[in-house]
């Protein structure tokens, strides 16, 4: 139910915000009362869970294995140590900005592998990087050291309770800044790129800056907490930034999630004083280590962080204490909606574009704009597409043309080259022969996301959404442009995609391929290719969108291609259908005629099958 889901969702908001406050106002007042040791160790969990929040970025949000942010943490606290011995003016709080920023474009070189490498690949070179950068501390040691040149605090930070102050708010601004971040489509994209870097870049979205942005930022925030480790000990040694530590945290981030303002929190006071805990009771501190990589073990096997599994429960708790609605609120509910549905105006496509005008604002980075062109050329227009893959020809001298504001079915049996066409369409296959334009701009040599700024959307066979987005999330990330609530919930209510609270993570398969749908009904495209969208739903639901997708030319102005092997579907969107048998086009025209040729009932059934 819409209005029980948007009354969970804020419940959750507030009580998450309030908590968030009360943390912030309480933690300081409890440091105070504690003993000077304990006010130490608080300000090593401190600047431990910043570091926390740095591996968060890349490796809880981006999916990345990153393993060397102690090294970020390295180059900060050495310029805040070169700072120091040369007496440069602006005091700590000025040379901590400074090594945070110094460790930003080391950042972005350790982070131009993961342009290429995934997964164990990219955890080996960075941890090969934390072990040569361990090496050049070691030789060189921290400026300083040798010639007893210590950092001293700023007056205000003289007692250890004020510099955890410091600590502390540095650590709620980064809190803040990455959450902030997560609700918009520049941190949202990160969550989409663990997910998958296809789907990303089909959204418009360039991978490779993505990718950068979160080990920039990563580096950045990792920088500044070494500078902080300078500020607690006055200097620093390679020990503190050694590759072993960087695996423990790395550990420690896996196992809480520290992607989450909790996680890094709870991993921050487990690195402080765990070892504590267990010197105490007499048991080896090495055991701590081996305890968080068997956690952060069993977390990968499971696919979720402890806090991840906290808040998925909690959801499901507030969703069940908003469910007994009686019937005057249900009533209340059902107005509700009309009401809304009432209220929302048709989106208006935006003013057309000559093609030249067209493909020169796309090569410069420039969003398309919507279908309805104007200039009489063909929304998508193919010609002689051929492509090979070695020896193996997919596609061969295929032909296809959808005119402006109309539905063209693409059918063929399994291996016919549909999906063929629409990877070379979208630019996943880069080499073909022939050409192909999008309301006549020629898309040979644009990268995927160029073309998408050209006007050209898709969806995959199989579900591509990101879990950890609600849906009105997944929907303005996915529409690659500034939007609405208003638009976003015309867009999901006509397709019927779940309301704009629900968390993707906790609707099921056939849901989540609505949502998809919605993303790019929402970016507002020239021409869309449906990949199979019906695929995985029942049969009602299934006609319900193809009569939506036949909706969409004269509602929102683009065209469609549309694959599938439900017939039904076919029939109830297309007005014209093209047929595909490896590789070679076989038939093309209305739904009716086509389906009733005998060439085309062979390549389904076999000309066996149609003999008998």
């Amino acid at each position: 139910m819409r209005l029980a889901e948007r009354l969970t969702n804020r419940r959750g908001t507030v009580s998450s915000w309030t908590a968030v406050v009360v943390l912030a106002i309480a933690v300081p007042l409890i440091v105070d009362q504690l003993s000077d040791y304990d006010v130490t160790l608080c300000i090593t969990a401190a600047i431990t869970a910043i570091v926390l929040q740095s591996v968060g970025i890349v490796t809880d949000r981006a999916g990345m294995l990153a393993v060397a942010p102690l090294s970020f943490a390295g180059v900060g606290a050495w310029i805040v140590g070169v700072c120091n011995v040369h007496g440069w003016p602006g005091g700590f709080y000025l040379w901590l900005l400074i090594g945070g920023l110094a460790a930003m474009p080391i950042g972005l070189l350790v982070g131009l592998p993961a342009l290429r490498l995934r997964g164990i690949n990219l955890a080996v070179i960075t941890l090969s990087f934390a072990v040569a950068l361990d090496s050049l501390l070691t030789q060189w040691q921290f400026p300083g050291t040798l010639s007893d040149q210590f950092v001293q605090r700023p007056n205000s930070l003289t007692n250890d309770t004020s510099f955890f102050l410091l600590c502390w708010i540095i650590f709620l601004v980064f809190a803040l800044v990455i959450w902030g971040l997560g609700r918009r489509p520049a941190g949202a994209a990160w969550r989409s790129v663990a997910r998958s870097e296809r789907a990303t870049a089909a959204m418009g979205i360039s991978v490779p800056r993505t990718k950068l942005f979160a080990f920039v930022l990563s580096a950045f925030i990792a920088g500044i907490s070494g500078g902080l480790v300078v500020g607690q000990v006055s200097t620093a040694v390679a020990a503190n930034f050694d590759p072993v530590a960087s695996l423990s945290i790395f550990a420690v981030a896996v196992l809480v999630g520290a992607g989450n303002m909790e996680g890094a929190l709870l991993g921050g006071i487990f690195g402080a004083f765990m070892p504590e805990v267990l010197q105490s009771i007499g048991i080896n501190q090495n055991l701590g280590n081996i305890l968080f990589a068997i956690g952060a073990i069993q977390v990968l096997s499971v696919g979720t962080s402890m806090t991840g599994g906290w808040r998925r429960s909690l959801r499901r708790l507030a969703r069940r204490r908003a469910q007994p609605i009686d019937a005057a609120t249900a009533v209340a509910e059902a107005a509700e909606v009309a009401a809304s549905a009432g209220a929302v105006a048709p989106l208006a496509p935006p003013a057309p574009a000559a093609p030249a005008a067209a493909a020169a604002a796309v090569r410069n980075g420039a969003p398309a704009g919507s279908a309805r062109n104007g200039t009489g050329a063909p929304a998508l227009s193919i010609a002689g597409l051929t492509v090979r893959y070695g020896s193996v020809v997919a596609l061969e001298s295929v032909d296809l043309e959808i005119p402006d504001g109309k539905v063209h079915g693409l059918i063929g049996p399994n291996g016919a080259g549909k999906s063929t066409l629409v990877d070379a369409v979208t630019g996943f296959v880069s080499r073909y022969e022939g050409s192909i334009a999008v309301a006549g701009v020629a898309l040979e040599g644009l990268a995927v996301h160029r073309r998408v700024q050209a006007g050209v959307r898709r969806t995959f066979q199989q579900e591509r959404t990101v879990p950890e987005l609600t849906v009105g999330e997944y929907v303005r990330l996915a529409a690659h442009r500034k939007i609405s609530r208003q638009e976003i919930a015309e867009v999901i209510g006509l397709i019927g995609a779940p309301a704009p609270e629900a968390l993707i993570a906790e609707v099921d398969v056939g849901a989540r391929r609505l949502v998809e749908i919605a993303g790019c009904v929402a970016s507002r495209p020239r021409v869309v290719l449906f990949d199979e969208p019906t695929a995985g739903l029942a049969q009602a639901e299934s006609l319900h969108v193809a009569r939506s997708i036949a909706s969409l030319p004269e509602r929102f102005g683009f065209s469609v291609l549309l694959i599938e092997h439900d017939m039904e579907v076919v029939l109830a969107a297309c007005e014209h259908i093209t047929v595909l048998d490896f590789g070679h086009t076989i038939a093309e025209g209305a739904p009716a005629e086509v389906l009733a040729m005998g060439s085309v009932v062979s390549a389904y059934l076999g000309e066996q099958a149609v003999a008998v």
